[in-house]
């Protein structure tokens, strides 16, 4: 289940998805641009195009010929000549500026340029400054995020870009809550701007190598080397080709501390990878004639409902897995409150949340509706009993028997009982600690959504499924093609040449379809995928929150050593751990901890939020302890720019949430947000 939540999002569009697709930087000197300076000396600037507001996903190339996608329902405006074009939401709380400059300039004095362009009273503080090696095809760089306020709920941002004589500085501020509902469409703006001329590589028309030793060789040394650079414990990968598994192993420990090794058979919590069986198991109902894909959810499970009447009516099954129906994420209360949870209890919280786009709009990623989905494909196969244990029934019978999924469960007590990881995190001070077995039960009450066990052994056969068309070792159809390449057609852009299907990703950037989708949940990461014209697949799983980066270039390492690609993926993971470390070494400048006495005697001992649950206030020596029930952490104050105190959590696993305290009918109260939702805990 990916439950990474509210602000971070942007960080990925301006950060992960610049370094993967070419919005990369580099370092190019130039001091942090912390206020405006005067425009670069040149020609005066041209008369203001008029206003286009688009309809539908649309191309647009200014005169120097550098091409940029605008997203449906955004209107560009700016410069004649396209050498400004600023493209605003459609609720005008989110705007991405494009300023293009001479490179002859500093990257800073570019940057301060491109902010005087637009808004000349801009003086917002840098909050952190990172480099990035060239990438994609771009020369040089830098990013720079701006210190905001939490009352503001934004974030702010400057990425500056150089491709031959040019800088290319993409601004962005928006409210977090636009991020959250178009964070994808600010993707397809970033990843498609493109300067004429500028070459991205291509494997298409290439003939992909067969993975002999020496190429498994380069692809487990790249994976040992990147677990010592992200401080990961264990990691176990799998590769498939030509029909049959090539390689399957462990490297590291199940748990820090303890001897027992990694291998092919060590169980993994796999995360949202449990989506893509979930859709494999309503592909396998479509083939019996339960349903159709296009079938109202309604007619199939009467008692599906959504806060929005009309939309509860329109949503039909395969929209519950295709995370374009508007409805937003809702994982807090997963988070904060989950013992005792029922799926019961899900579909009721369901009932109660309205969308924030249209259906078929933008791409929204939402854990509850793919839960609802799988719970109603295991009603469909067990009708008398409780929705989890007819899930968990279901797909252990439907999926993973037939598959020869041996080890692979849905039930936490059995996967502990035997040959499994353990989680870990990491605190503020970037120590990596064993997380208790708690925080694994966050996901029971959406288990379609992010809840199997898996080994690479057992996820491998999936894999050989997948690549097979439907069809099992002995030639036996397992499920339809038509079926199975269903979940696979793109239902809602992500990014340039990336679109979300049901429960999979397809990504397309490199000239070829690779077929993917990554999960996490806390003290897990994992990512798998399969090539079909290649007929090779891979998956990585990890037990540790560090171990993202590595994951996410897992893939791109493979692709490499199969297609001859540029050497990326160890560079690419160096630099994003040391971008995590940059950020935390900037966090922890604005953090007291212990969190400052003033501040915390202002505190109430016992708060309450219906839907989050209990905050107990408690003292651990000179800590204060914010005491969930489910989980609990130290946690440090933090001095805003605009003087608001507030606090911010500061274990392993603990999200860095920040509250925010005020009242409310004269009451103390603390205040927690995820990108579209906030929750106001009230002194009992």
């Amino acid at each position: 289940m990916r439950r990474r939540w509210s602000g971070i999002w942007l960080l990925g569009v301006v950060g992960w998805c610049a370094q993967l697709s070419g919005a990369a930087a580099a370092s190019d000197g130039g001091a942090p641009p912390a206020a405006v300076s005067k425009p670069v000396a040149g020609a005066p600037a041209p008369a203001d195009a008029k206003p286009e507001t688009v309809t539908a996903d649309v191309a647009r190339v200014n005169a120097a010929g550098t091409t940029l996608t605008v997203p449906a329902g955004w209107t560009l405006s700016g410069d004649a000549l396209g050498s400004r074009r600023v493209l605003e939401g459609p609720e005008k709380d989110v705007k991405v500026v494009i300023i293009e400059s001479p490179a002859s300039v500093s990257v800073g004095d570019a940057v301060k340029a491109a902010w005087a362009a637009v808004d000349r009273s801009f003086a917002r503080k840098v909050r952190v400054d990172l480099e990035r090696p060239a990438h994609g095809g771009w020369e040089a760089g830098r990013t720079y995020e701006y210190e905001t306020s939490p009352a503001e709920h934004r974030q702010v941002s400057a990425t500056a870009r150089r491709f031959g004589d040019s800088w290319f500085v993409t601004l962005i501020d928006a409210n977090i809550a636009a991020i959250g509902r178009r964070g994808a469409q600010i993707a397809l703006i970033v990843t498609s701007l493109r300067p004429a001329k500028l070459a991205r590589e291509s494997f298409a028309g290439r003939k992909p190598h067969v993975l002999d030793a020496d190429r498994i060789k380069q692809i487990t040394d790249f994976v040992e080397r990147a677990r010592a650079t992200t401080e990961t414990p264990g990691v176990a990968i799998g590769l498939i080709q030509g029909g049959k598994v090539v390689f399957a192993g462990g490297f590291g420990v199940r748990e820090l501390g303890k001897p027992e090794l990694v291998d092919a058979n060590t169980l993994f919590m796999i995360g949202s990878e449990t989506k893509a069986l979930t859709t494999l198991l309503l592909a396998r109902e479509v083939d019996r004639g339960k349903f159709k894909w296009e079938s109202p959810v309604a007619d199939v499970y009467p008692p599906f409902k959504l806060g929005d009447p009309e939309l509860t009516r329109q949503v039909q099954m395969r929209h519950l897995v295709c995370a374009c129906t508007g409805m937003p994420r809702h994982d807090l209360e997963d988070l904060f409150e989950f013992q005792g949870v029922t799926p019961a209890n899900r579909f009721t919280l369901l009932g109660s949340i309205r969308p924030t786009s249209k259906l078929g709009e933008v791409f929204q990623y939402s854990n509850i509706m793919a839960a609802a989905a799988g719970f109603i494909g295991g009603h469909l196969g067990e009708p008398k009993r409780e929705l989890g244990a007819a899930y968990a029934d279901t797909m252990r019978r439907e999926i993973f028997a037939p598959l020869g999924m041996r080890t692979a469960t849905l039930d936490i007590k059995r996967a502990h009982s035997g040959n499994h990881a353990s989680p870990h995190g990491q605190d503020i001070s970037e120590r990596v600690s064993v997380l208790p077995d708690s925080v694994e039960y966050m996901v029971v009450a959406e288990a379609p959504a992010g809840g199997a066990w898996a080994s690479v052994n057992d996820l491998a056969h999936y894999i050989l499924m997948e690549l097979a068309g439907g069809k099992l070792p002995d030639g036996k159809q397992f499920v339809s093609e038509a079926a199975l390449l269903a979940r696979r057609a793109p239902q809602i852009a992500m990014a340039e040449n990336e679109s979300y299907g049901m429960g999979l990703v397809i990504n397309r950037n490199k000239g070829v379809a690779v077929v993917q989708h990554g999960g996490y949940v806390m003290g897990f990461h994992s990512h798998m995928f399969w090539i079909p014209e290649a007929d090779t697949g891979g998956l990585i799983f990890s037990n540790s929150d560090t171990a993202m980066p590595m994951v996410g270039m897992f893939n791109r390492r493979v692709l490499e050593v199969l297609y001859d690609g540029d050497l990326d993926a160890e560079r690419d993971v160096a630099q994003l751990v040391k971008q995590t470390h940059q950020r935390r070494e900037v966090e922890r400048k604005h953090l007291t901890l212990p969190a400052d006495a003033a501040a915390t005697a202002k505190l109430a001992t016992r708060y309450r939020n219906a839907s989050l649950g209990s905050l107990t206030v408690k003292k651990r020596g000179d800590d204060t302890i914010f005491d969930f029930g489910e989980w609990q952490s130290a946690v440090a104050s933090r001095k805003n720019p605009d003087g608001m105190q507030t606090f911010v959590t500061t274990d392993a696993g603990a999200f860095r949430f920040q509250f925010l305290p005020g009242e409310q009918a004269g009451k103390p109260t603390l205040t927690v947000r995820d990108a579209q939702h906030e929750y106001v805990f009230v002194a009992d």
